[in-house]
């Protein structure tokens, strides 16, 4: 039987058509995302990424990963643990231990997982079980051993996080453990429809918040009033995780403290936000400012310029375009006050979005001029500016979501943003 990869299962975009914003219903009158091709599609890529490396096996802790090769999620509370692990050989399928109940769970629930392939586990939890209990050394010997019977057990695996004492015991077990976190976000770079559908449905959240703190953002609400509000009503639209929302406002935007605070909402302040949440794993990063009922000259030219910024680099986004030229198009951070350009790290800058925050391609000075890379149609991003105003202490912030077409890009961050808003203008 031949093999099924990746590129037999995602159909290509009719990007001539608005991306669909999509419910959260299934239904059986139109086509929605289709959970089961959205697996079978990562699974193929990470096994085409897999093949292409020199390794024998992907061995992952870190909680996206998993959830890239086996469809499988127990919720936020595993996101610090290192509690749950998978394995993906060259030559079978994903292999999952989890927590306790959640391995009997699979059995019974995720049938595209082999039954037995679904295994209870314990190594760590961060050094609260310790090494010397014995636990790490069974599984690394339980994986060594699956490794043999895989046919690679003479080649290295792939790891991309893990407690230094499991891989201690991975060593001890006679296996040569390399990095196999690129490997994996090679395979998790370019989206799949159903993908770029999630994507899509978790930037609308988004817009639909941003249209409650426009009518909310008003003298006497506090930033962490703001923060509650969103976590509300993103919890009651569908979101699986609130990461964090940043909101930031009067005389701290500048510089960017990236956090919230109880602060009092002042006539006249400037205020910019960023929300990051995921809807069925996949995570938005978008930033919109505002300003309180009025705003100066100078609020609004520091609005106009990471304006500016940002449609200069969204204009070079095309396949085959470089990381380089696209950063390019950001200022230097002398600039925009700062000493040297990591220094500026995150302020003009690109990061790819998926079920990680930040996962290919990262775009900024810092890295992309001496390293380019190459963009390629299918990947999804979020680009994003700021720039200090001059009275020393108010700040712009925008951020677009953008999927790379065949042509150049689509932005699903719709919420307007081309001119300042001012919220409840006086």
């Amino acid at each position: 039987m031949r093999e099924i990869r990746a590129d037999d299962i995602a159909t290509r975009h009719d990007w001539g058509r608005a991306l669909p914003s999509l419910g959260i219903m299934g239904v059986d009158f139109e086509e929605r995302v289709d959970y089961r091709r959205l697996h079978r599609y990562r699974l193929a890529r990470a096994k085409q990424a897999l093949e292409a490396s020199e390794l024998g096996a992907l061995l992952v802790f870190d909680v996206n990963n998993i959830r890239y090769l086996t469809s499988t999620k127990i919720g936020e509370w595993e996101r610090d643990k290192l509690a749950r692990w998978a394995l993906l050989t060259r030559t079978g399928e994903p292999i999952l231990w989890d927590f306790g109940s959640a391995a009997v769970h699979h059995k019974l629930y995720s049938p595209w997982l082999a039954p037995e392939n679904c295994r209870a586990g314990l190594i760590g939890l961060r050094g609260t079980v310790a090494p010397a209990f014995g636990l790490m050394k069974r599984h690394a010997e339980e994986i060594a051993s699956l490794l043999r019977e895989a046919g690679v057990g003479d080649m290295p695996v792939g790891i991309d996080i893990i407690e230094p004492p499991m891989m201690f015991e991975l060593q001890r077990a006679g296996l040569k453990v390399l990095d196999g976190q690129q490997v994996m976000l090679e395979a998790r770079e370019i989206k799949s429809q159903d993908e770029i559908a999630l994507l899509n449905r978790a930037a609308a959240m988004v817009d639909g918040a941003y249209q409650m703190i426009n009518e909310e953002l008003k003298p006497g609400v506090r930033e962490n009033d703001i923060v509650a509000k969103v976590n509300e009503f993103l919890y009651r639209h569908g979101s699986d995780d609130v990461e964090a929302v940043n909101a930031i406002s009067g005389e701290r935007c500048n510089p960017h403290p990236h956090n919230f605070t109880d602060r009092m909402i002042r006539p006249g302040d400037q205020a910019f936000f960023d929300i990051l949440q995921s809807f069925m794993g996949y995570r938005t990063c978008y930033y919109r400012t505002f300003n309180v009922g009025r705003a100066t000259p100078a609020q609004h030219d520091a609005y106009k310029k990471a304006r500016e910024w940002l449609d200069g680099a969204m204009e070079r986004i095309k396949p085959g375009a470089s990381t380089a030229h696209i950063c390019a198009a950001f200022p230097t951070s002398d600039k925009f006050g700062f000493p040297d350009e990591l220094s500026a790290f995150g302020l003009q800058f690109a990061h790819g979005l998926g079920l990680a925050l930040h996962e290919r391609p990262i775009i900024s000075r810092v890295v992309s001029l001496d390293h380019p890379t190459e963009i390629k149609e299918g990947m999804v991003f979020a680009i994003e500016t700021y720039c200090p105003a001059t009275d020393g202490y108010s700040g712009a912030r925008i951020e677009e979501e953008v999927v790379v077409t065949d042509k150049g890009c689509k932005v699903i961050s719709l919420f307007p943003a081309e001119e300042l808003p001012i919220a409840n203008r006086y």
